[in-house]
């Protein structure tokens, strides 16, 4: 706002039209970073699409030895698991109730077919089949 006189002496608050950019979008703008870093199940089916055509030997050099394998006819079944359980403390309320303790647990588990030393697709399920997308 601001003040303006009238023409008997009075002083009268103008009012003005003030354009302030929200607090908000500034934050959002700070965000975008670190949102476009999120996990996604979309990013873990870029990743393991990578090893599509790769050899059996170059998959295992990346993601590990196989926790299990199933061989049937010509094509071999390589099968990676990740587990995790988190226990995370949420705060008491009320008379005395004390802290309560919320326990999750995360697993995923990826399923690679291998035929002729190639890997030819795979299969994922599992809560936590997420990850960056490549860049």
């Amino acid at each position: 706002m601001t003040d303006a006189t009238t023409k008997s002496g009075h002083q009268r608050r103008r009012k003005t039209m003030q354009y302030r950019t929200p607090r908000i979008a500034y934050v959002l703008l700070a965000a975008l970073p670190i949102l476009a870093g999120c996990a996604t199940r979309q990013g873990f089916e870029q990743r393991m699409s990578a090893y599509i055509g790769r050899s059996e030997g170059d998959l295992v050099a990346s993601l590990g030895v196989p926790l299990r394998t199933f061989e049937s006819g010509n094509r071999r079944f390589l099968q990676f698991e990740r587990r995790r359980v988190t226990a995370d403390s949420m705060p008491g309320w009320g008379w005395g109730w004390g802290s309560a303790v919320e326990v999750q647990s995360w697993d995923c588990s990826v399923t690679f077919e291998v035929a002729g030393g190639r890997v030819e697709s795979f299969t994922s399920r599992g809560n936590d089949c997420v990850a960056t997308a490549p860049s």
